[in-house]
């Protein structure tokens, strides 16, 4: 996976699931980690659980405000920002359109869309003053197919997705390598909500077809290590078998 030790990564939506995972990943390959997510009680176990390598800073992602004190205090803390993952998502309202809570869908945009922007915003001008950086965010095959009840998710994955596309466009130039990570389905507590709903073929998914959430994060160390340059402008798919035989997960 490499050796990340003098890096720095922040791990947005890190309290449980694909976040944590990521994080104890990283930070088991020797570099510092900052973790971030609303409930401040869980991180704050996470990075104790962890070591003291990791800091835990509660926010929402999903605040204009947050963003640049979550970096402001990652570069006061650790000098520099290597890796920003950006992990943050919601799932609800999942719900016809008509159905749909107005403000679940609204509150849904901020974290997994807004989020996104305002991470990717506050954390360039650091990258690129140290020279580059990799900005990875997490997509899914939501981002390109319609599934019933999930308008806002897959709305906010297809945009993510094209975050990443233009922050590719715009900064490749200048060191930014922007990655997208599709894992498929996890077996995370989104499952467990997505199962409890009913809707859409996703629900009907057993337990034992959901991947672990350490593959996604042993994916975010191989698609981030310095040798990965090819990756920058693309999403990856952990379905490709390829993939996960060159990650070494098959």
């Amino acid at each position: 996976m490499g050796d990340f030790k003098q890096n720095t990564v922040i791990i947005t939506g890190a309290s449980r699931g694909i976040g944590a995972a990521a994080a104890r990943e990283f930070a088991a390959l020797g570099a510092n980690v900052v973790i971030t997510a609303r409930s401040g009680d869980a991180i704050d176990a996470l990075a104790a659980d962890i070591g003291p390598q990791v800091v835990a800073i509660a926010g929402d992602i999903g605040d204009p405000d947050f963003a640049p004190q979550l970096v402001d205090r990652a570069m006061d803390t650790f000098g520099r920002v290597d890796i920003l993952i950006n992990n943050a998502a919601a799932l609800h309202p999942i719900a016809r359109m008509a159905e749909a809570d107005v403000a679940q869908w609204s509150a849904l945009i901020d974290t997994n869309v807004k989020g996104v922007f305002y991470a990717n915003r506050a954390i360039l001008p650091h990258m690129i003053a140290q020279g580059g950086g990799t900005i990875l965010t997490v997509s899914s095959g939501a981002a390109h197919n319609a599934l019933e009840g999930w308008s806002a998710y897959c709305a906010s994955k297809a945009a993510a997705a094209m975050i990443t596309l233009s922050l590719h466009t715009e900064y490749h130039a200048q060191g930014i390598r922007a990655m997208g990570l599709s894992p498929g389905t996890v077996a995370t507590q989104m499952q467990r909500d997505i199962k409890a709903s009913g809707i859409n073929p996703v629900s009907t998914l057993d337990w034992s077809d959901h991947i672990p959430p350490e593959w996604p994060a042993r994916a975010m160390a191989w698609m981030c290590g310095d040798v990965r340059d090819d990756l920058a402008g693309m999403e990856i798919s952990l379905r490709d078998e390829n993939i996960r035989r060159a990650i070494g997960l098959i």
